[in-house]
């Protein structure tokens, strides 16, 4: 028997094939199923005890020769069916390359952001999702009771009023405010969820990014400057207006225009024939906001401002509806495939 199998060893190292099929009817030959292999591993309980770990490693042998002979024969076939006829020969391959992913517009947005703000020194900061009222509302100069709690419909925690969803990521700008000291120059992109209906133009989650600067002597043409170089870097824009307006957490306050033009129908459509748009909200860091997270008012002054990336990324890239972000629908996704 153990000669049978060393002529088998000799016979699997001769062989040679040039077709996949051969190469299948040599395997099964030996490592089938039903196959010699098969057969020499069920003979191995009549082998005397004696000769048992000679035909063991005998047979063992084989197979290995066998396995190794199928291996290597198969790279050559499939490596000349390459060379002279440019395809291969594995018919079995996926016919066409697995495809990438892509980006989704609101990471590059908000990437897009970050690296604007730190080309001038912000840093990034991140906090809780779950947050106190501290935090979220009292903090930031929106006291129990006061009637600018009702422009954010918030999620409240069922069994727990202290806790909820923040509304806006300006409770990281507090905790961030509470743990280092002035000069602060940072910004807080985050997701937030708020109370509303959804629509094209509105959804109960999404995403911001807040920005704040404290140190000595800011002053409002300071964070006027700062928003002339975002909307030019971000948008190639550099025409901006303020319009007075109101925010609990910042004193003066206004709402940021940039000048989009009129140059397509769609331009009309978006700035409703008046050329401008509505980007952001901004002002200077109350002094009531301050002293909250023990910064001395009379020494230090700053600026806030924060902005939707949704609505950036829909104006960037004139997406028309905001719940196309959130659908995961792969034929809008696959768009953004050559944007880094």
């Amino acid at each position: 028997m153990l000669d049978k199998i060393k002529e088998l060893i000799g016979e699997v190292n001769t062989f040679s094939a040039t077709s996949l099929d051969e190469i299948e009817t040599f395997r099964i030959k030996f490592l089938g199923s039903k196959g010699i292999l098969k057969e020499l591993f069920a003979e191995f309980k009549n082998v005397p005890n004696d000769q048992k770990k000679e035909f063991g490693q005998t047979i063992n042998t084989l197979k290995q020769a066998a396995e190794e002979k199928v291996t290597t024969l198969k790279e050559e076939v499939l490596e000349n069916s390459v060379e002279e006829k440019g395809v291969y020969g594995d018919l079995s391959r996926p016919s066409e390359p697995i495809e990438l992913g892509s980006r989704h517009p609101i990471s590059i947005v908000k990437n897009q952001i970050i690296e604007v703000f730190n080309r001038i020194g912000f840093t990034v900061s991140e906090g809780p999702e779950i947050e106190d009222d501290w935090h979220n509302f009292t903090a930031l100069n929106l006291p129990e009771y006061h009637p600018a709690r009702d422009m954010q419909d918030t999620f409240f925690i069922e069994k727990n009023p202290d806790t909820l969803l923040r509304t806006h990521t300006s409770s990281v700008q507090v905790r961030y405010m509470e743990n280092n000291e002035p000069p602060i120059r940072t910004i807080s992109p985050g997701r937030v969820f708020r109370n509303e209906d959804i629509s094209a133009r509105a959804h109960c989650i999404f995403h911001q990014v807040e920005g704040l600067y404290i140190d000595t002597d800011v002053s409002f043409a300071d964070l006027k400057q700062t928003l002339l170089y975002f909307t030019k870097e971000m948008f190639g824009k550099s025409k901006i207006r303020l319009r007075p307006s109101y925010f609990p957490f910042t004193e003066p306050s206004a709402e940021v225009d940039i000048y989009w033009g009129l140059e397509t129908e769609t331009d009309y459509r978006i700035t409703k024939g008046t050329g401008w748009l509505e980007i952001m909200g901004c002002g200077m860091v109350d002094p009531n906001v301050l002293k909250n997270a023990n910064i001395d008012p009379t020494k230090y002054s700053g600026y806030a401002f924060g902005m939707g990336i949704e609505r950036i990324a829909m104006l960037l890239y004139q997406i028309p509806d905001i719940r196309m972000f959130y659908e995961n629908d792969v034929r809008f996704l696959e768009q953004f495939k050559s944007v880094l």
